[in-house]
């Protein structure tokens, strides 16, 4: 019996010593969501005199009523309620939101049954947009306390006629730490790329400023950057005005990190443009959210939530997202854009 103890004494140390070893290196992490959706069109179903608004009415061309209000409603909270939960069961906690007409269907967005637990909070502010589209921030307080916000003009040098929607700034505690955002809806490329594109350089270099000033405070701020670009990754209103790359691992001083950009390379797209799909909602973030050891809210990845029940089946559109209206016709779907977030993670202690 004696010589059968030592053995086993031996195996037991070794199992208690390796299970020891294993629960040492398994790292918990909070996880936290920030993205970005153009809801395509939230209209009421009230005519605002000071806004080109009529086709949104019940007179209008689109037949616009409360019936197809509430419908777009049911939707658009039903597409935010699954924004994330693979990763959290809280869903997104911060959303950037374009294509809204007023604070009034913000509100009457976040109140829907398939989000109202989450007790969304809004920042919005009206911008001069001739449609009267805004961009607006909803956001969880579990997640996030603000502590401050502004609205900034976009103005296109040479050309004071021009007016398009203005970009917003919330600041704040994520989880008790410093963080930015910036909402935009850069100008449509309507009347051609080339044509329309000092708009969008306009866009790119007010961004550019407000990050830069927030960096001049704090060198090392996270910033996330989140809109409706009309424009994609690679084009240079992104790669040369903003100065957004794609390599994460050779950012030069100066540069922002565009997790976007191997998306829109795979030809993963959130909107279809002339049926080629694209990266037009991007999410670019600024060096102080780039992966290091995760003691700190850090970027782990982005995503293109472009799930099946927000896709059209069949027919020469088949894959692309699946919209309110096609051709003029009421189709009852969601918008023609996929959300996108980020995965943040940090280190629980």
């Amino acid at each position: 019996m004696k010589r059968h103890l030592f053995p086993l004494l031996a195996l037991i140390v070794l199992c208690w010593s390796a299970m020891t070893t294993t629960a040492q290196t398994q790292q918990a992490y909070k996880i936290g969501l920030v993205g970005f959706y153009n809801l395509e069109n939230l209209f009421d179903t009230i005519d605002d005199p000071l806004k080109i608004d009529e086709e949104f009415l019940p007179d209008g061309v689109n037949q616009w009523n409360t019936e197809k209000y509430m419908a777009k409603l049911h939707n658009m909270a039903y597409a935010i309620s699954t924004i994330g939960l693979d990763y959290s069961p809280d869903g997104v906690a911060v959303l950037g939101l374009s294509e809204i007409e007023n604070r009034q269907v913000i509100e009457d967005l976040v109140v829907q049954p398939e989000i109202a637990k989450r007790n969304y909070q809004i920042v919005h502010y009206d911008s001069p947009d001739r449609r009267g589209v805004d961009v607006a921030l909803i956001y969880n307080p579990k997640y996030l306390k603000v502590t401050g916000t502004k609205s900034y003009p976009t103005i296109v040098p040479g050309e004071p006629d021009f007016i398009t929607r203005d970009q917003l700034l919330v600041s704040g505690l994520f989880d008790g730490e410093p963080m930015h955002f910036i909402v935009m809806h850069w100008p449509s490329r309507y009347g051609g790329e080339k044509r329309s594109m000092p708009g969008r350089v306009a866009a790119a270099n007010l961004c550019r400023h407000i990050a830069d000033s927030l960096l001049a405070d704090d060198p090392n701020a996270k910033i996330i950057m989140m809109g409706d670009y009309n424009d994609y990754p690679t084009n240079k209103t992104v790669t040369k005005y903003l100065r957004a790359t794609g390599d994460m691992k050779r950012l030069k001083e100066g540069e922002f990190f565009n997790p976007m950009y191997e998306l829109h390379k795979n030809g993963i797209g959130t909107n279809y443009y002339n049926d080629v799909p694209g990266v037009l909602d991007q999410t670019i973030i600024t060096p102080g959210l780039l992966p290091t050891d995760y003691s700190t809210y850090q970027f782990k990845n982005a995503k293109v939530h472009n799930k099946e029940f927000l896709k059209q089946h069949g027919g020469r559109y088949n894959g692309f997202p699946f919209r309110t209206f096609g051709a003029g016709v009421w189709m009852g779907g969601y918008s023609d854009h996929f959300p996108v977030y980020l995965i943040l993670l940090k280190k629980v202690e």
